[in-house]
């Protein structure tokens, strides 16, 4: 009879694939700076050269970045599925705005459901951070962080439902989602009582994924972008109301 000799792994592969796990969890974020060696071989409980052979493998793959000096960290390309060419050629296409809203309601609906399924303390905590940064920009009536803000804490549901395919779609996603809602709010903040709607509707999300009803959360989502979406019909309707009375204006000069 023959035996399979059994290979026992290298210490630095389980750790790399430790590493690899946490990046793909979401607790190594695209663009976050590791701890140092000497704190990841301590909380690891290995040696510091067995660490640092694990990051010279990532860093191979392209999963983590080194510099000079200044530590090592997280690709920010992890995750970036759409290129600037295609955010471009997305955002010149008529029925993007919608297209987009109809795959967020599939995807953070999704998102919202799982979240309050899921989340932990700490993913409260971080809800809870997100939520209270994108309430204070409202104050500040400047659609540019207040969409930063809000894709944030949309992305901040996604990392709380403990998916990683959501995940990392949501992070593909989030330079994307950033674009399309400064341009939504822009749009949006011309109606009466806007702000105060959305705040609202966030904070009923807000409040459904932390009472853990998951179908509610599901359901706060959908509504919260289907008033998105009924605001830039209506906003459309009138635009193309203005350019006919324009139109039949010059005709009749």
């Amino acid at each position: 009879m023959t035996y399979n000799r059994v290979e026992t792994p290298r210490l630095s592969d389980v750790i790399m694939q430790r590493m690899e796990s946490m990046i793909l969890e979401g607790s190594f974020k695209p663009g976050q700076k590791l701890p140092p060696e000497r704190e990841l071989a301590s909380n690891f409980g290995v040696s510091r050269p067995s660490v640092r052979e694990a990051i010279q493998k990532l860093a191979a793959k392209g999963l983590l970045t080194s510099r000079q000096g200044g530590g090592t960290f997280v690709s920010k390309t992890i995750g970036s599925s759409f290129s600037d060419p295609l955010l471009e050629l997305l955002g010149s296409h008529q029925e993007f705005h919608y297209d987009l809203l109809e795959f967020r309601h599939s995807l953070e609906g999704l998102s919202a459901y799982y979240a309050a399924l899921r989340s932990t303390p700490a993913d409260k905590a971080r809800l809870q951070q997100k939520f209270e940064i994108l309430k204070a920009t409202y104050l500040d009536n400047d659609p540019t962080k207040e969409a930063e803000a809000d894709a944030a804490f949309h992305l901040a549901i996604a990392e709380a439902a403990h998916n990683i395919v959501l995940l990392h779609t949501m992070r593909g996603l989030f330079n994307l989602l950033e674009k399309n809602i400064v341009e939504n709010l822009t749009h949006l903040f011309e109606r009466d009582n806007s702000r105060s709607q959305l705040l609202e509707q966030h904070q009923a999300l807000f409040d459904a994924i932390l009472s853990g009803d998951a179908e509610l959360a599901r359901q706060r989502s959908h509504q919260h972008l289907a008033y998105v979406e009924e605001g830039l019909l209506e906003l459309s309707k009138q635009e193309t109301r203005v350019e006919r009375a324009l139109r039949r204006g010059q005709s009749s000069n």
